[in-house]
């Protein structure tokens, strides 16, 4: 028989131990400011008053510039009704700990920023200037761009919100259109029995693409997709409850496509950066009078060679014949919602950012909302910045530890 196991422990060790309890994170207060939105055309706002009242219920104060809400219909009383306190000055709004934006602020309001605040707002790297991330890094500003935080299962939140919004208004502008009241073809967008459905070319399979397809399949259109990625392809067509017809891009095919189509929708996005245009002005010159052509990816270039830069004020250009729709925050359009949705992930992400012990506890300890943050007390902390600017830079890592 083989000798038997014992453990020896010194005397030291058999001595009563002290009890180890978890701490629980401290929880924080936040006040939260949401500015009104200055950028053109953007009527969007950071929080709705239903978002509000969560904040407030959790114990955090929420100041809101007098009228921010307006462009999304809200009014001064519905936010005080649900806790928040209006304020009638930008500086009031800006001085708060944490300002909350949909687009990033200009350097108007920079300025009324103070010392060590935490900036949550858009980035829109090429719209922003060397000057603008100086003036953050002047101030130690803790800045975030909500479109790169990322929730538990690595998606991006925001963009999907925004993206699915698109996707599903890119058809619904597509049908206003074709009608006769906006010098359309006069068709339905869709069918009815008897007359042969309108015919959708979508060209991009991501999320944008998705719900553009599923819309315009509800609304009885014949839908082609197009896209470079046989995986994309291969996961809308997963996603859709239905078949459609799904092709590699293959120029003399899209060509086809576009001459038979009534709407084309531009849906693909750049790596980091510009749209590939993968339909050149030939191929417009073919495509029918009066068709329509809705490129959702105009603000990174677009993928139509013919698409032009509009506003809301003046949505569509005319070019060979064929309607071109190129305004690039179409989520403003549908305020509303789009308010509602944004609205959402703001809240819960401050009552994390208070639950968890803070904002600092929360950037050190939970990576996917890291992701978003660029500046961390003034210090850089995104090397994308870092080589477009010419600024010093630090990895994020580092500094936590």
């Amino acid at each position: 028989m083989s000798e038997p196991n014992y453990f020896s422990f010194s005397s030291a060790q058999l001595l009563p131990q002290e009890e180890r309890v978890a701490v629980a994170r401290k929880k924080g207060k936040l006040q939260i400011g949401v500015p009104r939105e200055t950028c053109m055309q953007e009527n969007r706002v950071a929080l709705t008053p239903e978002g509000v009242h969560l904040l407030v219920s959790h114990g955090h104060e929420v100041l809101v510039e007098t009228k921010a809400g307006e462009g999304a219909l809200y009014n001064d009383n519905d936010y005080s009704e649900a806790g928040a306190k209006i304020a009638y000055s930008p500086k009031e709004v800006f001085e708060c700990d944490v300002v909350l934006k949909v687009e990033p602020p200009s350097l108007d309001e920079l300025k009324l920023m103070k010392q060590k605040q935490t900036l949550i707002s858009a980035l829109q790297l090429k719209t922003c200037t060397k000057e603008f991330f100086q003036k953050l890094m002047e101030k130690r500003v803790t800045a975030i761009s909500y479109e790169n935080i990322r929730d538990e299962d690595r998606q991006i939140p925001i963009v999907r919100s925004m993206s699915e919004i698109a996707g599903n208004a890119s058809i619904l502008i597509a049908a206003e259109y074709l009608s006769n009241v906006n010098n359309g073809k006069g068709y339905l967008l869709g069918g009815v029995v008897g007359v042969p459905p309108t015919e959708v070319v979508i060209i991009g399979a991501g999320t944008v693409g998705t719900c553009a397809a599923r819309t315009a399949v509800g609304m009885g259109a014949n839908v082609k997709v197009f896209d470079r990625s046989l995986a994309r392809l291969k996961r809308l067509q997963q996603n859709l409850p239905f078949p459609v017809y799904t092709c590699v891009i293959q120029p003399k095919i899209l060509e086809k496509a576009l001459r038979r189509c009534d709407v084309a929708i531009g849906a693909m996005r750049g790596d980091g950066g510009r749209t590939p245009c993968v339909v050149t002005e030939d191929m417009v010159t073919k495509m029918k009078a009066r068709s329509v052509i809705v490129d959702v990816s105009i603000d990174q270039g677009g993928c139509f060679e013919t698409s032009e830069l509009t506003s809301h004020d003046k949505p569509i250009v005319v070019k060979h014949d064929v309607i071109h729709y190129g305004v690039p925050n179409i989520a403003s359009r549908v305020s509303r919602t789009a308010s509602f949705s944004l609205s959402n992930i703001f809240a819960q992400l401050m009552v994390t950012f208070g639950e968890e012990g803070g904002i600092e506890d929360v950037l050190r300890y939970r990576k996917e909302i890291r992701a978003g943050m660029y500046l961390y007390n003034g210090v850089l902390t995104n090397k994308a910045i870092s080589d477009w600017f010419d600024l010093p830079y630090s990895n994020s890592d580092l500094l936590f530890g």
